[in-house]
């Protein structure tokens, strides 16, 4: 046989060979190096956003300096600064203006809360903006805390009484009541118990009257659905530990989040919840939160974030309220939204609930809200109510839901509407868990 003229040949298959495990090996290169690049960017927004959210050291530093100073004052100032007692454990803060963390305070655990920013106020047209007045821009970067100014040096119990009184009726409205939530207040801010006011403890407490959260623990103390105050120092103060929280949902990353549709991620929300009793006792406990603050004894707020977020429960399964920056006294709301310039509805919307219409005439919002908190709070408990009830219930209780949710106008305008489905969800509720432990 002829010998093959092009011996050359003979590498052919060794240089296919060699040039795919080079193109295998850059694609692998490649590949890593963006895996790397993406991971280390993750790793970059993670860290960054962590550390604007979480600043308590921060915080912590800026109260005790004002302490150590004779600026302010509290019950929780020499644990915190002096005694090194209360401690500051794991960040949930949602925003940069206003530090959440976990707590300890000797034997007691709780939620620990610092204003980083000026003290919110009633902002329309979106999320709430700290220390922004109605229609004015936002200050550029984080605005300076609170000056614990107010009241000023010389100012007697009986004028700082009289300026409480002033300012609680400025934001609930003239309630026949007030001089009995003045009188609370009052006693709130001696914090040591020593029969006198001082001049820091004022200013901590005044500073601590301005923030909606504050203002709604003091009007429903006596509530069960309002983590009880623990001690404050300036506008750093400390509530009850509040076991469970969210209501419910599972956080997931965000990368898959931008890839799960809808429907199962409503769905999803929903895996890990208490048994169908417990649900519902914890939903009747929102339904007694809606009745609080709608015509309360000293007078009605507003639900304007209402999300499985702003809630939680403990092992009692009683409701709580984790977060209630935007629930606002009704008559605040009316006094800001009158003022507001608009030229369609979506301006006169203040946080993510609270829509009134807009005046076409006068380019002015109307102060009634479209959607009452009734309305709002069936929407969040719907799904989670009824995955799992009990079908001699599941239909009665899926009519009265749509029609709460359906609900339209304010409260006031529907009144005998609004009360005759709350009390016919509570009693539809009670009735099947009354003869269990769970009730």
């Amino acid at each position: 046989m002829a010998r093959d003229p092009f011996p050359w040949r003979l590498f052919r298959k060794p240089l296919y060979i060699q040039a795919r495990f080079s193109y295998l090996h850059m694609k692998y290169l490649f590949f890593s190096w963006l895996a790397v690049f993406v991971g280390s960017w993750i790793v970059y927004v993670e860290y960054s956003a962590y550390t604007e959210l979480c600043r308590g050291h921060e915080c912590k530093r800026s109260i005790c300096e004002k302490y150590r100073k004779g600026v302010i004052g509290g019950s929780a100032c020499s644990s915190l600064c002096e005694k090194d007692t209360l401690y500051l454990g794991k960040c949930f803060s949602a925003k940069p203006g206003s530090q959440v963390y976990s707590g300890s305070w000797g034997d007691l655990e709780g939620v620990i809360k610092c204003q980083m920013e000026d003290t919110p106020r009633y902002d329309l047209g979106g999320e709430m903006e700290p220390r922004r007045e109605v229609g004015a821009a936002p200050a550029a970067g984080v605005a300076p805390a609170a000056a614990f100014d107010t009241p000023t040096k010389g100012t007697s119990v009986q004028k700082f009484r009289e300026m409480i009184l002033n300012h609680l009726k400025s934001k609930v409205g003239d309630q026949a009541n007030l001089a009995d939530l003045a009188t609370q207040v009052l006693s709130i801010t001696d914090a040591n118990k020593d029969s006198h006011i001082s001049l820091p403890e004022a200013r901590s407490t005044w500073a601590l009257l301005q923030l909606n959260e504050f203002l709604l623990a003091l009007v429903l103390q006596d509530g069960e659905h309002t983590p009880k105050l623990l001690g404050f120092c300036g506008d750093l103060y400390m509530t009850e530990k509040v076991a469970y929280s969210p209501l419910y949902g599972i956080s997931l990353p965000w990368l898959l989040e931008v890839w799960i549709p809808a429907g199962l991620r409503r769905s999803m929300d929903q895996w890990f919840t208490p048994s169908w009793p417990h649900k519902a006792k914890i939903s009747i406990g929102l339904l007694e939160l809606v009745e609080d603050v709608f015509h309360g004894s000293f007078g009605s707020f507003l639900m304007c974030d209402v999300a499985a977020a702003s809630f939680g429960y403990n092992e009692r399964h009683d409701l709580k309220v984790l977060d209630a920056h935007h629930i606002v006294p009704e008559a605040s709301f009316q006094e800001s939204v009158r003022q507001q310039r608009c030229d369609v509805d979506q301006d006169c919307l203040y946080g993510k609930d609270c829509l009134t219409s807009c005046d076409l005439t006068k380019h002015r919002c109307t102060t009634e809200v479209t959607r009452p908190n009734l309305a709002k709070a069936c929407d969040v408990i719907k799904d989670y109510i009824l995955r799992g009830a009990p079908a001699d219930v599941r239909e009665e209780l899926e009519k009265q839901l749509y029609a709460c949710v359906a609900l339209r106008g304010s409260a006031d305008q529907m009144e005998i509407e609004h009360s005759l489905i709350l009390n016919n969800l509570k009693t539809l509720l009670w009735k099947k868990i009354s003869h269990t432990k769970d009730s």
